[in-house]
């Protein structure tokens, strides 16, 4: 990503020049101000600009609007002072991308920035699956008979990111998410495996067929934060509501999800305490930050999702019943992959189309056994796992039609099929790593290496960049790269 920062402060603007640049690895530019960065707009071309609002001459909000004027494709990331917090929530609505509360949170910046790379990668998605559908078509004229099983499973494709649809059910799911889509009123409870795609039909309810909506959605991952930080995270605190808070304030994700939607996922890791609370904004739709004596009407769509048995936990009294019959109003089961065989091969070519375009490799079928050994795997990682497993033997191999021997991984050791030396085994040990027969990509083996450091240490951070060698920021950099693959 290419990024321009514009801040006439230039402590301010080293600082996030540095950040963006070394910490984040982007191509990084910057301007003292506004009329030195349109000047910069005619002769080069940006993804993003960072921008501040309160500039000598042009302002950011004035340099936002000749940027939508004229080069419509460029995001803006406003940031601006808590005085000026009306002017940037307007921002939004002239096509602000973000805007971040000064001094910037580098933790902020990052998360804004990962939620405009998780729309571009939509956005790709979308041109790269109908080429793949167009390559599909041109291969199933060409081998009839290899395809014949996948022509007869797959009844239906459809869009929406990286949301691949091969069956009645799937088909159903689409249906009713874009029933939910233009009912903004009814919150929405996704129930379904990890692995499903829980998170792609909330953002199908979100942006419907419109891709370019510009409307906010907001995700947050409740499983990822401690109860501590549960209600200024979501609701926002004034300044000086308790011990640690900003000297400025900040306002919260429900305030920043106004206009869209709020994605609540893994709701039912949600705290007790904020349950009530929850549960009081979804019958009101209005709410206080912490701290604060100002009731702050709401317009946000509710979204969530779990793969937890949210009937069981009221059981045990450790989720509210009432809330839950609030958050059911609209439900979406999403199936595991096992109880959908249908879908296996015709996803599996599917990503094998993706891949092999990205690493120009020369697979063009599934061979009939290899179909065999996916349609009986038991995938627990659902529709993620597939895709891994697809990407995994696109990385290793290079051949026309994947076989058996090339899904070795799989097998189990109670399996009667044969299987090969893998070529980079399960667990990563110095001196003990295996190549390929075939070039296969570096940084994919960092990111393999980086994925079993994280199991080894149970998901903590700070132990793997340690053993690493890295420092918290690139370990995070290189995590990000992991949850595109996998998501």
């Amino acid at each position: 990503m290419k990024i321009l920062v514009v801040e006439d402060d230039a402590l301010s603007r080293e600082a996030i020049v540095e950040f963006l640049a070394d910490e984040m690895e982007f191509d990084t530019h910057w301007a003292e101000d506004a009329n030195v960065a349109l000047e910069m707009l005619e002769s080069e071309d940006f993804q993003l600009i960072v921008s501040d609002i309160k500039m000598p001459g042009i302002s950011g909000i004035e340099l936002l609007k000749r940027v939508k004027q004229n080069h419509q494709h460029i995001d803006v990331i406003l940031m601006t002072g808590f005085s000026e917090i009306n002017n940037s929530i307007e921002a939004l609505r002239w096509g602000a991308s973000d805007y971040l509360l000064k001094p910037v949170n580098i933790e902020e910046l990052s998360h804004a920035i990962q939620r405009l790379q998780d729309k571009y990668q939509l956005l790709s998605e979308n041109s790269k699956l109908k080429t793949s559908v167009e390559k599909l078509d041109t291969i199933a004229k060409q081998s009839e008979q290899k395809l014949e099983a996948l022509q007869s499973t797959m009844k239906t494709i459809q869009q929406s990111g990286k949301l691949a649809v091969f069956s009645t059910h799937m088909r159903n799911v689409v249906d009713l998410a874009m029933k939910f889509h233009t009912n903004r009123d009814i919150p929405v409870l996704i129930q379904g495996e990890t692995g499903t795609g829980k998170e792609m039909i909330a953002r199908l309810i979100h942006y419907g067929e419109n891709e370019n909506l510009q409307e906010p959605f907001i995700p947050v991952n409740c499983a990822a934060l401690s109860p501590q930080l549960f209600e200024s995270e979501l609701f926002g605190y004034e300044k000086g509501a308790f011990t640690g808070a900003n000297v400025k304030g900040r306002i919260g994700k429900m305030e920043l999800a106004q206009g869209g939607t709020l994605f609540l996922d893994e709701i039912g890791e949600l705290p007790s305490n904020m349950q009530a609370k929850l549960l009081r904004v979804l019958q009101q739709k209005e709410f206080y930050r912490v701290g604060g004596d100002e009731l702050i009407q709401l317009d946000v769509r509710f979204v969530f999702a779990t793969n937890r048995d949210l009937k069981q936990m009221i059981k045990e009294n450790s989720f509210r019943s009432d809330l839950y019959f609030r958050m059911e109003s609209g439900t979406i089961n999403l199936k595991p992959l096992r109880q959908k065989t249908e879908e296996i091969v015709p996803l599996a070519q599917y990503f094998m189309e993706h891949f092999i375009e990205r690493r120009n490799k020369s697979f063009r079928f599934i061979s009939k056994p290899a179909q065999s050994i996916l349609e009986k795997h038991p995938w627990p990682g659902n529709v993620r796992e597939l895709e891994n497993a697809i990407e995994r033997v696109v990385l290793l191999y290079d051949e026309t039609e994947v076989q058996p021997k090339h899904l070795s991984h799989l097998y189990t050791d109670n399996d009667e099929v044969h299987t090969e030396k893998k070529a980079i085994g399960s667990t990563i040990i110095p001196g003990e790593i295996g190549l390929p027969e075939h070039a296969f990509s570096l940084e994919e083996l960092e990111l393999e290496i980086v994925d079993k450091t994280m199991q080894r240490f149970n998901g903590s951070k700070s132990k793997t960049a340690e053993y690493l060698g890295i420092s918290r920021f690139a370990l995070r950099s290189r995590l990000r790269k992991l949850e595109q693959r996998g998501s």
